[in-house]
């Protein structure tokens, strides 16, 4: 997806890596590391929720954006 605001564009990063992703129970302060997969912030859930009893939890996807200015781009349709 691309947006479009004033003379400038905002796409994804291609050298900012791959999104990152983490959990954090809705219960308590407990929180999963950050990881380049789903994984591990799941397990870390299913063995927080068994450990604690707890069952609500946030995911939070982190992607990296770029802003690039519309005239630095090559022309295409508007």
């Amino acid at each position: 997806m691309v947006s479009r605001f004033a003379d400038w564009l905002l796409s994804p990063d291609p050298y900012g890596g791959p999104p990152i992703y983490a959990t954090e129970c809705t219960t308590c302060d407990e929180a999963s590391s950050g990881a380049e997969s789903r994984e591990d912030p799941e397990v870390w859930c299913l063995r927080h929720a068994a450990r604690t009893g707890h069952t609500g939890f946030r995911s939070t996807v982190t992607t990296f954006l770029r802003a690039t200015p519309r005239s630095g781009l090559s022309s295409g349709p508007a």
